[in-house]
């Protein structure tokens, strides 16, 4: 028999509209006949290569590890908070491609993810995470805002 607890990815960047993200999760968890499988996620950027060669393999690797802890730290707090289980995953790379790749990697039915909310010129110029996202994913995706 098939398992109908739904799996989610949720991906945060440790700013308020993360947390955001978080708060939308744990109201539609709450609509759900079991707790969903949450999959707490960071996407950290790469480094410049001149500082990643500076930092070597060791410096390089306990960088983007202390990364997403610090990203993952509030968003860890409130799951916990709201006795949502979850497990926690990173990635190096750029954020909107490694949402995607985690979230078909961890079969998400779900991909949560917050946006600063920028209008539409702005996100003309700068892009947005959430709209790549939205774009790339073959789930659905809920933003929250």
């Amino acid at each position: 028999m098939r398992s109908t607890t739904m799996k989610i990815l949720l991906a945060v960047d440790g700013s308020e509209v993360g947390l955001a993200a978080v708060r939308q999760l744990v109201e539609f968890g709450k609509s759900l006949a079991e707790p969903p499988e949450v999959t707490l996620f960071y996407a950290d950027p790469p480094l410049l290569r001149s500082v990643a060669l500076n930092l070597g393999k060791d410096g390089v690797a306990s960088y983007h590890a202390e990364n997403a802890a610090y990203a993952m730290r509030k968003a860890r707090t409130a799951l916990k908070r709201a006795r949502l289980p979850f497990r926690e995953a990173y990635l190096v790379g750029e954020p909107a491609e490694s949402i995607v790749k985690q979230a078909k990697a961890s079969k998400a039915d779900l991909i949560v993810v917050g946006t600063h909310g920028r209008g539409a010129l702005k996100q003309l110029f700068v892009g947005s995470v959430a709209l790549k996202v939205i774009a790339l994913s073959p789930m659905p995706v809920l933003v929250a805002r």
